[in-house]
């Protein structure tokens, strides 16, 4: 199997990117390959993520922390942006094509033996998990797809469990409150673990504390921000946990809301280590952080800022973080594609769309992808007075930018599919 072959064995397995649906909301097609693959996802130690937000940068800042620390890290993550083989990666550098494919054969082989049918995401896992064997990694950082309980990552048995924050997302599979929501994410929690939960509503907290667990660290009790500030291309912290105090951080990542994701991720990095993180190597790896598509500056004159926000909670920040962070002077331009699934009114509405000089709606890549049209009408109901239909994410950066004077902002946000189509087709038309 070369890579192609992967790739269309991939796309003849289902997908909740393409139906919208998990017909099986349990773990025992993923158990049972990898039981076949012999048990990969137990070669390594784990720090488990998941999150309504967050988890993503959360997973990228924990990565960096262990390799300042001289580990050897596997991560996984989904879903990607521009090339699948972002999604499995080693010391920050994704899987090559050739390994890729025959970490997939080896999962194909192993559905034959099984006697099942995994999902792409099963599959992915799956093949995941035993490249980082076959590599011989020192960690792996695994970031859940869909909430916790039942997702395919859920078959490790992390070292330490992380919870960035719980908001309403994902309610046609858990809801309709947020006490579900966190409980089906709290489903990662196991027994022999550090929990670590980004969360500060205490509401929340005893479903976490209900879970078996070695030991849980509460931000606002074990661990804190204690001072976040806008700094010229990121954000200035102080971290204080349970171990020690962090001053004068710099993480290279934009929104206040990084602050918080900085203070989960050192703390998980503590009680993987449990003990105290030196201050050095904390800054050396904060400083190599990088994440593609969350918040990211890929133009200037006229700015141009991608964001994945593709849920009410997750445009409220990229709201914030844009008119407060930014506080662009010039024209206010929104590129906005969303799939279907969603209120893509409480979105808009999050994202602060009426404040907007105008608004570009696309349909987004995919197969699930609601039209531009739809979205422009539920923008124009919300009192939007120039608002432009576009077929594509391709044609609506390239109407942005032509409207665009070089005082100008531009924010491409709704959805990483189409960050993901913009981020390819800029990199082309951008100096």
């Amino acid at each position: 199997m070369n890579f192609a072959e992967a790739l269309v064995y991939l796309d003849e397995h289902a997908s909740y990117e393409k139906t919208g649906r998990v017909t099986e909301p349990s773990t025992h097609t993923i158990q049972s390959v990898l039981s076949v693959l012999g048990d990969p996802q137990f070669d390594y130690r784990v720090i488990h993520v998941t999150g309504t937000n967050g988890k993503g940068s959360t997973s990228q800042i924990i990565t960096r922390l262990l390799m300042a620390h001289g580990l050897k890290v596997g991560t996984y993550s989904s879903p990607h942006l521009e090339d699948v083989r972002e999604r499995i990666q080693v010391d920050g550098e994704p899987i090559d094509e050739i390994d890729f494919a025959e970490s997939v054969e080896a999962v194909a082989q192993a559905e034959g033996v099984a006697g099942v049918r995994p999902s792409y995401f099963e599959i992915m896992t799956a093949a995941a998990f035993r490249w980082f064997s076959d590599t011989a990694v020192d960690v792996a950082v695994i970031e859940v797809g869909m909430l916790g309980r039942w997702d395919a990552t859920s078959v490790v048995r992390p070292d330490v469990a992380v919870i960035t924050n719980i908001a309403l997302d994902h309610t046609e599979f858990a809801g309709p409150t947020l006490v579900h929501i966190a409980t089906e994410k709290a489903g990662i929690i196991k027994e022999g673990s550090v929990a670590v939960v980004g969360d500060t509503n205490e509401d929340l907290w005893p479903v976490f504390k209900a879970e078996p667990h070695e030991e849980l660290l509460l931000r606002g009790e074990q661990f804190d921000v204690v001072d976040n500030h806008l700094a010229l291309g990121g954000r200035q912290l102080h971290v204080r946990t349970s171990r020690a105090d962090y001053v004068d951080l710099f993480v290279p990542l934009h929104g206040w809301h990084q602050g918080d994701n900085t203070a989960v991720a050192i703390s998980a990095v503590e009680a993987f280590f449990d003990t105290a993180l030196s201050p050095e190597v904390v800054n050396e790896g904060l400083a190599h952080v990088v994440m593609p598509g969350r918040f990211e500056v890929v133009g200037h004159q006229p700015l141009v800022i991608l964001d994945g926000a593709h849920n009410p909670a997750g445009a409220d920040v990229c709201a914030s973080v844009f008119f407060e962070d930014f506080d662009p002077h010039g024209q206010r331009i929104l590129v906005v594609g969303a799939l279907s699934g969603r209120d893509i009114s409480h979105t808009l509405s999050a994202l602060k769309v009426d404040e907007f000089e105008k608004v570009i709606c696309c349909t987004a890549p995919s197969p699930r992808a609601r039209s531009g049209k739809e979205i422009a009408a539920v923008a124009t109901d919300m009192g939007c007075s120039n608002v432009v239909t576009v077929d594509s994410v391709e044609k609506a950066c390239d109407a942005a930018l032509r409207d665009a004077t070089s005082d100008d902002a531009i924010l491409i946000a709704g959805s990483l599919y189409v960050v993901g189509a913009a981020r390819t087709h800029l990199r082309k038309v951008l100096p």
